[in-house]
């Protein structure tokens, strides 16, 4: 079993990375125009990086399956960006942000990267309002903050529920510019399908065009995935629905260890499942806790009349309602980590206490927040005995400021006013903290291949905290990257263009053009979706919010039948060599049929539970997760041996120097 070199520096946690830039080797500018980068993804990640590797002044060229970067799963992200820059003054600062990193992720994390990811963190901000990033802003100008979950301070920076979209505007911005003076070249529609090693180093990949069919070829002397996570292999997620694994596993094909693959989020706050026609599930961002209270119905009979229509939300009385994270976890309340706030969603439904026709729903209320803010500001109007409907319109009024545009997409989406009745909310398949194991510099275990953003496995552990994937995504592209890159490549300056018409890109695209054709071979019983879907049921119900050894056994075997019958029996129309978006699903669901039992084996092999990773067998009385810090607390990455039955287990000790471990709790 191998032992993994997380290439950390040495010396006190606080000025690791500074001393790690002061060691490390650097490109000189003339250089730099010299040597070529390819970037697989344009969200936060990789347009950040893409972007400023440019501005540096090497030569990139960017790829997206999207029209456009700007379509980047990234956009979606609703609530906002941690920082850590105390604008509160409620005692928020580097080490709190780690801790609250460490701790969220259930002490499953890398010290290291971690501590560096809070010490960057001000700087995003920074970056970002000199991009025109228009974050929220109080009365007097200072930017807003608002809380999130697992955290007792207020570090979250936000523009309404949009942050996503306008940090990504703000990225994209940067690579026009960068694109305009001729250092991006962007290619749109092109998805890469294999990754190209020369002499066992990384350098260049085989992407199709999507429009044409074609199969190109593209060298550079490093490439970068900044390609996001793998949650649609439960086919119902918050993902967009191309979200895929192929870039990611391509590269774990070819050598690049896959980390902690069953470390997923399922997060609390989705609208929830309606039918089994349901393509995608919708994310109501965690920022509604914030103000929303969580609640089923203290009776069971109560639940039954909600469940069969006899009984709306509104007429409960107050008495007879069961706020049950403000129950066991008072400290925290509605602010608890996703994975606590999921587990209990679930737990509560299980009882059968679910608010809607299937029982799996909970309500998220806003009904004291407008009333508490509706009180507010009658008072700083000078309105001093205002009535309940004008104390309730005005409360409304701040709401929709808040989140406004979260309401209007949940009445859009389920017909139903959310000023007026209580939302209905499920846990559903969200984040993926498991990736491509990478060191310190991010560099995988293939020289020269990179990975950021959620493409890695690196800073968030067993369970993310809201608000930290944005910064993660930035951090890495802004300001990691572009440093720990250049150790690297120092050595290439003399190296010139890596040509393409090499025996390597040779094997590369006849290997790719192969299985293209092989998955167009199939008998055409049943269609990709089918299979998709059939997986996604396996996953959910065996591997999802709780697991357990029997059906993670179960699990392995099933996945690995329909595997089998997916490269025999599945359809797929048109032809090779043109536009093909059927053909495109079915290699990545071919991928995800694998990810998939890699996932359930590294799930059953971890004999323990943390953060979103919870076994059944291994909880304590009161229903959390029971870690076991003696045999499990290290990073467990996956060599590919042919088949995921096959994959070797090498592990990364996680060496916690600066940080107590204990038993997480947020009461």
């Amino acid at each position: 079993m191998g032992i993994l070199d997380s290439k950390v520096p040495s010396g006190p946690l606080a000025d690791k990375w500074t001393k790690h830039k002061n060691d490390i080797n650097l490109v000189n500018p003339a250089n730099k125009r010299n040597i070529d980068i390819i970037v697989v993804g344009t969200g936060l990640a990789g347009g950040a990086a893409a972007a400023t590797l440019a501005e540096l002044g090497y030569n990139v060229k960017t790829f997206c399956y999207q029209d456009s970067p700007r379509r980047a799963h990234s956009i979606a992200a609703q609530g906002g960006i941690n920082a850590a820059k105390n604008y509160q003054g409620d005692g928020d600062s580097n080490y709190r942000l780690f801790y609250d990193t460490i701790k969220g992720g259930d002490y499953r994390s890398r010290e290291a990267n971690v501590y560096r990811l809070a010490e960057v963190s001000g700087n995003i901000i920074d970056q970002c309002v000199a991009q025109g990033v228009p974050f929220a802003r109080e009365y007097g100008g200072m930017l807003d903050n608002r809380s999130f979950g697992g955290v007792l301070v207020s570090r979250t920076f936000y523009a309404k529920g949009q942050t996503g979209q306008q940090l990504l505007l703000g990225a994209y911005a940067a690579m026009n510019r960068q694109i305009n003076r001729g250092k991006i070249q962007s290619f749109t529609r092109h998805e890469m399908m294999d990754l190209v090693l020369v002499d066992g180093k990384a350098r260049g990949i085989i992407a199709r065009n999507l429009v044409t069919g074609e199969l190109e070829r593209h060298s550079g002397h490093a490439v970068v995935l900044a390609t996001g996570g793998y949650g649609n292999v439960f086919f119902l997620s918050t993902n967009a629905m191309g979200s895929n694994v192929m870039a990611a596993w391509r590269a774990h094909r070819k050598g690049a260890f896959f980390a902690n693959p069953c470390f997923t989020q399922i997060h609390p706050t989705c609208i929830p499942v309606s039918g089994d026609h349901q393509s995608k599930l919708t994310l109501m961002s965690e920022s509604l806790r914030n103000d929303g209270r969580i609640w089923v119905p203290k009776k069971m009979e109560d639940a039954i009349a909600i469940r069969e229509g006899k009984l709306k939300p509104t007429q409960l009385a107050e008495e007879d309602r069961d706020y049950y994270l403000e129950r066991r976890y008072p400290a925290f309340g509605n602010l608890v980590p996703r994975d606590v706030a999921s587990r209990a969603a679930k737990e509560r439904c299980d009882a059968g206490f679910g608010v809607n026709k299937t029982g799996e729903a909970v309500y998220l209320d806003f009904a004291s927040a407008i009333k508490r803010y509706g009180k507010e500001k009658a008072l700083t109007s000078g309105i001093k005995d205002a009535d309940e409907a004008t104390i309730i319109k005005l409360g409304e009024e701040v709401i929709e400021a808040k989140y406004g545009n979260l309401f209007q997409m949940y009445e859009k989406i389920v017909d139903e006013n959310p000023y007026k009745t209580p939302m209905k909310i499920y846990p559903a398949v969200h984040y993926t903290m498991g990736g491509l194991w990478v060191d310190y510099n991010l560099q995988t275990t293939i020289p020269g291949c990179y990975a950021a953003g959620e493409a890695n496995f690196s800073d968030h552990g067993a369970n993310r905290l809201g608000a930290s994937a944005l910064m993660q995504g930035l951090a890495d592209g802004y300001f990691v990257l572009p440093y720990t890159i250049g150790d690297y490549l120092s050595k290439d300056i003399r190296t010139g263009k890596i040509p393409t018409d090499s025996a390597a890109f040779d094997e590369a695209e006849k290997q790719v053009q192969e299985r293209m054709e092989k998955l167009m071979s199939g008998t055409g019983i049943h269609s990709v979706d089918y299979y998709h879907k059939k997986l996604g049921k396996i996953m959910w119900n065996k591997c999802g919010m709780a697991r357990n050894e029997k059906e993670l056994k179960e699990a392995i075997k099933e996945i690995s039948e329909l595997r089998k019958d997916f490269w025999e029996n599945v359809k797929v129309t048109g032809t090779i060599n043109s536009k093909n978006q059927e053909l495109e699903k079915a290699g990545r669901v071919a991928d995800f049929l694998e990810l998939g039992e890699l996932f359930a084996k590294d799930a059953l092999h971890r004999n323990e539970s943390c953060g979103g990773h919870f076994r059944e067998e291994y909880q304590t009385e009161e229903g959390e997760a029971l870690r076991d810090d003696k045999n499990f607390k290290y990073v467990a990455a996956w060599e590919y041996k042919g088949e995921p039955k096959d994959a070797e287990l090498h592990k990364e000790d996680l060496v916690y120097e600066n940080i107590e471990l204990k038993t997480r709790s947020y009461k």
